[in-house]
C-alpha cells in the first residue's frame, strides 16, 4: 500500500448518477486524505435500507451524482495529518456517526451525538474543507453520511472510524456498523429491560431483528388480524401493558402504538426508527403522567470510536449471531442485485465483497 501513500488512486467505485436508477461502476478518482482526515481500502460492504431511501430521494434532498454506502469494513490505507490512533493496515468500520472526543456530547457519558461529526444526510463533501475527495474527468462525486463504502477506496474522517480486533472476518463484522449496531444497543443501553420483561418489537427488518438478539421472539402480532389499535391488543395480551417495547419503524403510528401499549408505572417505550420529517407525533399527555417513559435513541447510544469495537468482541465470543442476518451475497460488480433483493423484501443483508 505504501505506494499509493499521498498519491491519487484511481478505483472502481458504483456512482450514482440520478434518483432511483440503477448505479453504475465507473472508475474514479479518490484523492489523498487531508487533515483528520484517513484512506480506508474497503473489502466488504453491505446494503441497508438507509442508502436505498436516499438513492430513491423520495421526500429528502436530492443529492447526484453520490457514491452510496455506509455499512461496511475495510483496511486504513494511509492517514492524513493529526491522525494518531490509526495507521496503515489497521482493520476499521466506518460509521455514520462520529466522535471527536472533545465536544460537550463525547466527554458526557449519556450522549454520543457528536457536535462535529453527528450524521448529515445533505452534506455532500469533507467536513474539514467543504470538498470532495472523489471526482470523475475533473467533476466532484458527492459523499454520503461521510462513508460512501460503494467505492473501493474512500475517504472517511477519522473521528467516524471503529478500529476494532484485526482478527475479526470483516464479512461478517461489516454489519455492526449501522443496523444491528443500533438495535442491541436500543435494547441493551436504552431500555435495558430486566430478564423475565416482556418486551414489544415494532418492525422486523435488520434493526428489529437485532433488538431481539437471537430472534428469540414468542408471539408474532399483525396490525392488519385485528379491528382495533394494535397497542390494545398488545395490553390485552399481556395483562395491562408491555415492560419495553422498542420502535423500528420510523412509521409514526407505529411510534404512538409503541408508547401506548407499554404498562404505565413503569413501561418505557424507545423509539429507534427514523420518521418522514414531516411527521408529528400525537398522544394524551396522561400517558406520560401515568408513569410511562418515552425515550429516543441515536445509534443505540453507542459512541462509534469508544463502544463498537466492543460490539465486535461480542461478535468475536459468539455472543451475537451476526451470521443470521447475512442472507444475500454478490459480487461488487452486480451490486444493483442487492437493491433488488431489498426492494423485493427477500433479503435482511445482503455482503457486497469488492474484491470479486
Amino acid at each position: 500500500m505504501s505506494s499509493t501513500v499521498g498519491q491519487v488512486i484511481r478505483c472502481k467505485a458504483a456512482v450514482s448518477w440520478e434518483a432511483g436508477k440503477p448505479l453504475v461502476i465507473e472508475e474514479v478518482e479518490v484523492s489523498p486524505p487531508q487533515k483528520m482526515e484517513v484512506r480506508v481500502k474497503i473489502l466488504f460492504t453491505s446494503l441497508c435500507h438507509t442508502d436505498v431511501y436516499f438513492w430513491e430521494a423520495k421526500g429528502q434532498t436530492p443529492l447526484f451524482p453520490r457514491i452510496f454506502g455506509h455499512e461496511a469494513g475495510g483496511i486504513v490505507e494511509s492517514v492524513g495529518e493529526g491522525v494518531t490512533d490509526l495507521k496503515p493496515g489497521d482493520k476499521v468500520l466506518p460509521i455514520f456517526t462520529g466522535e471527536c472526543k472533545e465536544c460537550r456530547h463525547c466527554k458526557s457519558s449519556e450522549s454520543n451525538m457528536c457536535d462535529l461529526l453527528r450524521i448529515n444526510t445533505d452534506r455532500g463533501a469533507m467536513i474539514g474543507d467543504g470538498k470532495t475527495r472523489f471526482s470523475k474527468n475533473g467533476q466532484p462525486i458527492y459523499h454520503f453520511l461521510g462513508t460512501s463504502t460503494f467505492s473501493e477506496y474512500t475517504v472517511v474522517h477519522v473521528g467516524c472510524l471503529a478500529k476494532i480486533n484485526p482478527e475479526a472476518p470483516l464479512d461478517k463484522v461489516c454489519v455492526l456498523s449501522c443496523g444491528i449496531s443500533t438495535g442491541l444497543g436500543a435494547t441493551l443501553n436504552v431500555a435495558k429491560p430486566t430478564k423475565g420483561s416482556t418486551v414489544a418489537i415494532f418492525g422486523l427488518g435488520a434493526v428489529g431483528l437485532a433488538v431481539t438478539k437471537k430472534f428469540g421472539i414468542t408471539e408474532f402480532v399483525n396490525p392488519k388480524d385485528h379491528n382495533k389499535p394494535v397497542q390494545e391488543v398488545l395490553v390485552e395480551m399481556t395483562d395491562g401493558g408491555v415492560d419495553r417495547s422498542v420502535e423500528c419503524t420510523g412509521n409514526v403510528n407505529a411510534m404512538i402504538s409503541a408508547f401506548e401499549c407499554v404498562h404505565d408505572g413503569w413501561g418505557v417505550a424507545v423509539l429507534v426508527g427514523v420518521p418522514n420529517k414531516d411527521d408529528a407525533f400525537k398522544t394524551h399527555p396522561i400517558n406520560l403522567l401515568n408513569e410511562r417513559t418515552l425515550k429516543g435513541t441515536f445509534f443505540g447510544n453507542y459512541k462509534p470510536r469508544s463502544d463498537i469495537p466492543s460490539v465486535v468482541e461480542k461478535y468475536m465470543k459468539k455472543e451475537l449471531e451476526v451470521e443470521k442476518f447475512i442472507t444475500h451475497k454478490v459480487p461488487f460488480s452486480e451490486i444493483n442485485k442487492a437493491f433488488e433483493y431489498m426492494l423485493k423484501g427477500e433479503s435482511i443483508r445482503c455482503i457486497i465483497s469488492m474484491e470479486n
